[in-house]
């Protein structure tokens, strides 16, 4: 199996890790409190005290930290060494010396690995099992680690007809560009993105009010330039319709209880379920 610095190397991944060590310098006590919200809106509840709290991909730590805050026992793991640096250093900040949060690398991809993290309460994967280069196998192996009665909570990204293979060749290509000529493919996109938004402000007489204010509107607690790069970046890529994922829960005993879609264009559609029985 290669590893996580071979694969950057041969411009088969994005380095995660290093955009999110940027946002570590962004986040305060709002994007902490946003993060809380979100998941005990998503889960439904009022707090996640004595639950077991298994984040897989951690990216920045933030919402490991979130689940943290909220009463939860916290176990966190990401395969970019870099993320999981964000991740402890966030443990460092908030929970120091802390028995009940413990980060470490590892990869949804390595079965031998999880089998050695037992179940847990809550299963939290946002945004991650669509870049492991395998999803289904990857969103196999973190669904059996669901116990019984508990959540699995994940962000997959939408399936496009149209553009989910332009996507596909923009990001392969970001990566395998080198550094110094991202920015052609980062300016057009860019542009793509953000074009319309920035046509509305200057219509309302309030240029760029949507840039400036998406931090506190992001889930995710990223800056609107960051989340451009990692979206641009974020190779490999795979996506899957809400109904694909839909199924893969129920074949598998689970029971859908929550759902945010993204209205079938760019981004990620939102799943919470819960395991009513093995298979």
């Amino acid at each position: 199996m290669a590893t996580h610095a071979t694969e950057v190397a041969q411009g088969e991944r994005f380095e995660f890790g290093s955009n999110w060590a940027k946002f570590l310098t962004l986040l305060n006590d709002d994007r902490i409190a946003l993060a809380e919200r979100s998941l005990l809106t998503m889960l439904g509840g009022a707090s996640l005290e004595g639950k077991r709290f298994l984040d897989v991909g951690s990216g920045s730590g933030l919402f490991s930290l979130a689940a943290r805050r909220l009463g939860a026992t916290v176990r966190s793991f990401d395969y970019d060494p870099q993320s999981v640096a964000c991740t402890l250093e966030l443990k460092r900040r908030y929970f120091p010396d802390d028995a009940d949060w413990t980060v470490e690398q590892g990869s949804a991809l390595d079965r031998s690995y999880l089998q050695t993290l037992g179940r847990y309460d809550i299963v939290y994967s946002w945004g991650v099992l669509h870049h492991t280069g395998a999803m289904w196998r990857a969103l196999e192996n973190v669904s059996a680690m669901v116990d019984q009665g508990g959540a699995l909570y994940v962000a997959i990204y939408n399936h496009q007809t149209r553009m989910t293979p332009v996507w596909t060749w923009i990001k392969r290509t970001y990566n395998r560009l080198p550094g110094t000529m991202r920015w052609l493919v980062v300016l057009p996109c860019l542009v793509r993105l953000w074009g319309p938004a920035t046509v509305r402000d200057l219509a309302r007489g309030k240029p760029f009010d949507t840039w400036r204010r998406y931090p506190q509107t992001s889930l995710r607690g990223m800056s609107a330039w960051r989340d451009v790069v990692d979206w641009v970046g974020g190779y490999p890529f795979e996506v899957a319709k809400p109904e694909e994922i839909f199924r893969f829960g129920r074949d598998r005993g689970f029971v859908l209880n929550n759902l945010v879609t993204c209205g079938g264009g760019l981004g990620c559609n939102e799943f919470v379920f819960t395991r009513a029985s093995d298979h």
